[in-house]
Parts: structure tokens; C-alpha cells; sequence
């Protein structure tokens, strides 16, 4: 079952007696009552659906609850204080980067990020001659810790961030 329908099941019953009580008095919003109308609707994974994109317009992680951003203006106290904290804390795509390197194992690096990246000899060298540089973007944090072990047996001191 869809993580939206299943938190909000048993709040779409008292939506549609809200949606016709609005619909009876008359001072409603008539683009508020549509928009309440067709969000009624839409099937479970519709509403699923339509709740990711929601909380990705907001800048709201996808498995912060409904209570958390519930309104624009939560969406700005969320981004803030204990939300930056818990985003930083459940961190899932990791840079690795080549803090520095011995020389004498500058060709076994070089061989290491020319095999993790499409880059040719040339292209390879001047990455790994910045140093520190960002070998790879955005890695699964298995993926991350891989590549950076296979660098640190190369001989190049690596961090992830």
C-alpha cells in the first residue's frame, strides 16, 4: 500500500464531508474546491504519487512525514534547525574525494580513478594532480566506501562527504 494512502486513509472519509460542506455554504473558493475535488479523486498510487511531488516542490526530503511540512510555512522551519540536522543524518549519496597522495604511488591512483571514471591517461593524471579533488559525485554509500578503499590501497588518503 502507497505510504501516502496508508498514513492518510482514514482522513479521506471526513475530507469529502469537509469538501460538501464547502460545496453547500457558498463562501468557499472555487479553485480551493476544485483542487479538493480532484485530489479526492485520484486513485491510492495517484495520491502517492502526487505527495512525492508535492514534498519535492516544498525542498521536503521524501520520507519526512505529512506533519512535518504540512504547509509552505512549515516547509521553511522544517529546512532549518532539526530538519538540516536529521537530512544530514540519513546522508545518502556520498563524493569521494583525494584529500592527498604519496608520489611513489601517484601511477597506481592514477590507474585506480582511470578505472572508476571514463577519463583517459591525460584526463586522469590532471584529476589526480589537483588534489584535493572530487573523484566521483553523488555514489550510493556502498558504492563510495568501495572506490575509496580500492584508492586508500593505492596509496591516496580519501574522504567521503
Amino acid at each position: 500500500m502507497p505510504l501516502f494512502f496508508s498514513k492518510f486513509a482514514p482522513l479521506v472519509p471526513r475530507l469529502r464531508r469537509l469538501s460538501t460542506a464547502a460545496a453547500t455554504a457558498g463562501g468557499e473558493d472555487p479553485k480551493l474546491s476544485r483542487i479538493a475535488d480532484e485530489l479526492l479523486a485520484l486513485s491510492p498510487a495517484e495520491l502517492d504519487d502526487y505527495a512525492a511531488l508535492l514534498r519535492l516542490k516544498l525542498r521536503l526530503s521524501l520520507t519526512s512525514s505529512a506533519a512535518a511540512g504540512a504547509s509552505p510555512a512549515g516547509a521553511g522551519d522544517a529546512s532549518g534547525g532539526a530538519g538540516a540536522e536529521e537530512a544530514a543524518a540519513v546522508k545518502t549519496a556520498f563524493d569521494v574525494k583525494i584529500e592527498k597522495y604519496e608520489a611513489a604511488a601517484k601511477i597506481k591512483i592514477i590507474k585506480e580513478v582511470r578505472a572508476v571514471t571514463d577519463l583517459g591517461l591525460k584526463e586522469a593524471k590532471e584529476l589526480v594532480e589537483k588534489a584535493p579533488v572530487v573523484v566521483r559525485a553523488g555514489l550510493p554509500k556502498e558504492e563510495a566506501e568501495a572506490l575509496a578503499a580500492k584508492l586508500k590501497a593505492a596509496g591516496a588518503a580519501v574522504a567521503l562527504e
